[in-house]
């Protein structure tokens, strides 16, 4: 799900209900953050999440987090994309989606209001108008495969578990959704809402450095085996992390820009030394511009893919191009035998290369499993598509295939971005 916000002022008949039903107390935001231990650093700890989740068949990973007070818990899909974190909201809903839990009930009726910093930066790029001094904060998010939510934002207690066990209950602002729409409702991620890793100041993560809980820094481990780990802050960094600048630009804003790059396939240049990479861990695949499709294979569209076979693939094992019957429209290839795990895949194709303009020695490594899928059918398909898909024709976009089995590290306080190789089982 690649993310882009567009936002809308919402009709008064929508929001006269929320104003009446919610007080506004904008001095809690501390309440209950009680003991805040520091890490062996000396500076906050880390706060720690299970990650559950898969590439195939589901298409997400996702994370639990206990809301309101007493808590309860709401799955949440992992976006560093975007910025607002929401849940579908019982205030009342108008139009909820199939999700794992009832809607959130609201707990403390806390609005953040319309002239507060934090509803500015969601209103972004829009220009923000309030109508009046204590107007309520709305906001409109649509996403790239269709699916959107609409609401208020407001401030509830998040219960949060640090690596050290101590639980702390900081008040936070997120949305809460009354309105969700889906073109696909029943294939769309199973899940409560989406929780904002951006580097947007209305995310979770700048909030809690704002309130001094957290360093501002978010690391994911998805497992290839339907598990891993999420964390927040900076104690569980590991050591031999390859590190890249974060570049931040007016193009690309608020977006995990690693800047430029050159692209290899087995360990040979493809030429192409202009890729603007961007992560985003709410993308299930990776997404490439035509030109670094065009570059990999050496020819032009429309034939791009009858070459791929040639770059990609290991020329010492048997191997055909095939239709898949699960992914008609990928190319797909087939062994001998089928396919029955990533470890055979490293037999038959190549690992692709990203070598980063701005940091010596910065290599990110794709092996096969990082842009190939194993269907139903034991067929290899391509999970690499062109980024016209996602409306982002000139940026190469990064999604969780690529990401599995690694560490990545996004840290807003150094401005740079991290991984390496990970036992994401392994905690």
């Amino acid at each position: 799900m690649q993310f882009i916000k567009t936002l809308s002022y919402l009709l008064p008949l929508l929001t006269t209900t929320f104003q009446r039903c919610y007080a506004n107390a904008n001095n809690n935001h501390l309440k209950d953050v009680k003991t805040l231990t520091s890490g062996t650093s000396g500076l906050p700890p880390t706060i720690f999440f299970l990650v559950t989740g898969n590439i195939y068949p589901d298409g997400y990973y996702y994370v639990t987090v206990n809301l309101g007070d007493p808590p309860k818990p709401y799955e949440f899909d992992i976006d560093t994309g975007s910025h607002l974190t929401w849940v579908q909201c019982d205030a009342p809903c108008q139009k909820c989606l199939r999700a794992p839990n009832p809607p959130y009930k609201p707990v403390t009726r806390t609005l953040v209001e319309c002239e507060d910093p934090l509803c500015t930066a969601i209103q972004w790029p829009k220009t923000h108008h309030c109508e009046s001094p204590d107007a309520q904060c709305d906001y409109y998010l649509k996403y790239v495969d269709g699916g959107s939510s609409l609401g208020i934002v407001i401030r509830d207690p998040f219960s949060l578990q640090y690596t050290n066990g101590t639980v702390i209950k900081p008040h936070l602002a997120f949305g809460c959704g009354y309105h969700q729409s889906h073109p696909n409702p029943t294939t769309r991620p199973y899940v409560d809402g989406i929780l904002g890793l951006g580097m947007g100041k209305e995310s979770i993560l700048s909030q809690l450095q704002q309130l001094g809980i957290i360093k501002n820094v978010v690391g994911h481990c998805l497992s290839s085996q339907r598990n891993g780990y999420l964390f927040l802050g900076d104690e569980m960094i590991p050591e031999g992390v390859v590190w890249t600048p974060m570049v931040i630009t007016d193009e690309l804003p608020k977006r995990y820009y690693l800047g430029v790059a050159e692209l290899y396939v087995a360990g040979v240049t493809t030429g192409k030394k202009d890729l603007r990479i961007v992560f985003d861990s709410a993308s299930t695949y990776t997404f490439f511009t035509r030109e670094t499709v065009n570059a990999m294979i050496h020819i032009h569209y429309p034939k791009t893919w009858l070459q791929l076979e040639e770059d990609i693939r290991d020329n010492f094992h048997a191997i055909d191009t095939v239709v898949d019957e699960e992914f008609p429209l990928s190319v797909c290839w087939r062994g001998s035998t089928p396919f029955r795990s990533n470890h055979e895949l490293k037999h038959f194709f190549k690992p692709i290369v990203l070598s980063f303009e701005n940091a010596q020695n910065s290599w990110f490594e794709m092996d096969p499993e990082a842009y190939l899928l194993i269907t139903k059918q034991g067929n290899a398909c391509l999970r690499i598509f062109y980024s016209d898909d996602i409306g982002d024709p000139a940026i190469n976009l990064i999604g969780d295939i690529s990401f599995v089995d690694k560490v990545i590290i996004y840290d807003n306080v150094n401005h740079r971005i991290g991984w390496g190789p990970a036992d994401c089982n392994s905690i």
